[in-house]
């Protein structure tokens, strides 16, 4: 797919196609009238970093752990991404309208002990983005409010509480979606400790929503666990890095190409977002001094659907310990690795290791991701670390062997699965939508894992993107990927019987083999799906820290959903319903 055109033949189109369309129910074009800014034009690090706001998820009675209810609103404000933009109108995760901040607080949560939290949306009528009605999407039947709903990404948690895309409200919950379930979602952080993060998750509406600010990190501590580690902590040296891509016009609003590839087709829909600019902790490349001393940085890509291959410019390396919500059995040092969007690096940086006095954390993946444009001076720079010259007493270390989790046992799987990605097109070769297995979001369920069951998955990828695939509830670990041989056959197969095992699925699963990243062989919630492969995982609808049962009913409705975490793709049916059974 093409990057995010930018031409003002494009902005014309949507006069054009705009008469001839159906109602689409949309926001005032107001934004359209502000110039695009050349992100250029703005200064790199002259923001400091932000450490956003953090927020127990437990209460303490005389020393003792007690659950907590938190309540969290949803605010439209304004914000200021870099020192010379005027402020940006977001959408915005606080406790109050003043508290809010992009990205929103930290809920720092303890292993073991519920933390409740009442979701309350309280934007506006309408959107500062315009919405594509022609896509799958929640719509109120008065045409009044933004729908809203929050997926706690990577949680093992009951279904009423995982964000369904369609358990969306509005504001005051005025109106409600066909899947609503409640008020105040619990989750219980019975899990493994590990890196979390909110976001919203509302049906077709996810992209616009993440674009306008509503992202946050969840973390799930365990003190006996974590402790022994010895690993940087506290404040200062534990930092939380969400990252994003955004674009802006001259007066500070958030920028979005509002003419889709097809518009004849989708008015606004594009296949993905690529922002020039790059916000980290809600600062458009920003600065953090650090002591010569290690660091850990929790890495989350909130992107819309840039991947980053993060790299530090004077060659400082990085030391894995986790990824997404797991941490990895053993640690493991890399110079550079791939990020795609929704995933998590845990990693430790020594910077009394720099010969230089600074360092430039940059990307290179290009986008859309793998085979597109190449990064440039903007979006190839992420953030400057400022190295203080004197050494420090660094009484902190990075174990080897870190927190011990038993690995992917094939003798315990009980059902292989085939998920096929498929991408259709129209007569100008322009990409309509996506799917999952060949089927819409409303099809009727074909995924029914069991309670506790372990399965294999192969994914097999026939597009020319690299997708990065969530599950929701489960984990896995990925086995291994292996190249498709004539693959323009066996899709022509596939296109007609969507059938892998019809397809003679094994005749083609015979090319090269690419081993799976060493960062990347823990227990994870995504992984990027290689254009041309297919990959196997090993899927557990069980909790890897203990043999506990969960503590709710996973068979209960609305159920869980897995999906491509391009956000682009996932609004356009990159997604598929999955129900658990006894």
């Amino acid at each position: 797919m093409e990057p995010m055109m930018k031409t003002m033949e494009r902005v014309l189109l949507l006069g054009f196609f705009s008469l001839a369309l159906l109602v689409v129910f949309t926001t005032s074009l107001a934004q359209d009238t502000s110039p695009l800014l050349n992100s250029s034009k703005l200064e790199m690090f002259v923001d400091e970093l932000l450490d956003m706001p953090q927020i127990l998820g437990f209460d303490s009675v005389y020393g003792v752990p007690r659950s907590k209810s938190l309540e969290i609103g949803m605010y439209s404000k304004k914000w200021k991404f870099h020192r010379d933009l005027p402020p940006t109108t977001v959408y915005a995760y606080g406790v109050s309208k003043e508290a809010a901040t992009i990205p929103g607080p930290t809920i720092r949560a303890l292993h073991g002990i519920y933390t409740n939290v009442t979701w309350k949306n309280y934007l506006p009528p309408n959107h500062i983005l315009p919405w594509d009605t022609t896509i799958t999407i929640a719509e109120p039947a008065d045409k009044i409010g933004i729908p809203t709903v929050v997926h706690l990404h990577g949680s093992i948690g009951e279904p009423e509480s995982d964000g369904n895309p369609k358990s969306w409200f509005t504001a005051g919950f005025k109106e409600k979606g066909p899947a609503w379930t409640k008020e105040t979602y619990s989750y219980n952080n019975n899990q493994q400790p590990g890196n979390l993060w909110y976001h919203d998750h509302a049906m077709g509406l996810t992209r616009l929503n993440l674009l306008a600010g509503l992202i946050g990190a969840y973390h799930i501590n365990h003190p006996e666990l974590e402790a022994p580690l010895g690993l940087p902590s506290g404040d200062e040296f534990d930092r939380t890095l969400i990252v994003f891509d955004r674009s802006f016009r001259i007066d500070g609003s958030i920028y979005m190409n509002s003419t889709g590839d097809n518009p004849s087709i989708h008015p606004h829909w594009q296949p993905e977002y690529f922002g020039d600019a790059i916000i980290v902790n809600g600062k458009a490349w920003p600065r953090m001094t650090v002591q010569r001393r290690m660091y850990r940085f929790r890495i989350i890509n909130a992107s819309n659907a840039r991947f980053f291959r993060f790299f530090f410019t004077n060659g400082l390396g990085f030391i894995h310990v986790g990824s997404d919500s797991a941490y990895l059995n053993e640690a493991v040092t890399t110079n550079e690795f791939l990020l795609g969007p929704s995933e998590i690096a845990d990693v430790v940086v020594d910077f009394s290791k720099s010969k230089n006095d600074s360092a430039i954390l940059a990307n290179d993946a290009r986008y859309p991701y793998p085979t597109g444009d190449p990064v440039d001076e903007e979006n190839g720079t992420v953030m400057k670390f400022i190295i203080l010259t004197h050494p420090e007493n660094d009484t902190g270390r990075t174990p080897n062997k870190l927190i011990q989790y038993p690995g992917p046992n094939l003798s315990s799987v009980t059902q292989t699965r085939y998920i096929t990605m498929y991408e259709y097109e129209s007569s100008t070769g322009n990409p309509t939508h996506l799917y999952l297995n060949g089927i819409s979001f409303d099809s009727p369920i074909t995924e029914t894992p069991k309670v506790g069951a372990t399965e294999v998955w192969n994914v097999i990828n026939l597009t020319e993107d690299n997708h990065p695939l969530h599950i929701h509830l489960g984990l896995f670990v990925a086995l291994d990927q292996t190249a498709l041989v004539n693959e323009t056959e066996f899709k022509n197969c596939m296109m007609k019987m969507n059938d892998a095992i019809k397809c003679q699925i094994s005749k083609y699963a015979i090319g090269k083999s690419v081993e799976v990243p060493a960062e990347e062989k823990g227990w994870k919630n995504v992984f990027k799906m290689k254009p041309g492969y297919v990959t196997k995982i090993l899927v557990k609808f069980s909790f890897i820290n203990s043999n506990e049962s969960y503590p709710f009913d996973a068979t209960a409705k609305p159920g869980y959903v897995y999906h491509c975490h391009i956000l682009d793709h996932e609004d356009n049916e990159m997604m598929r319903p999955f129900k658990l059974i006894k």
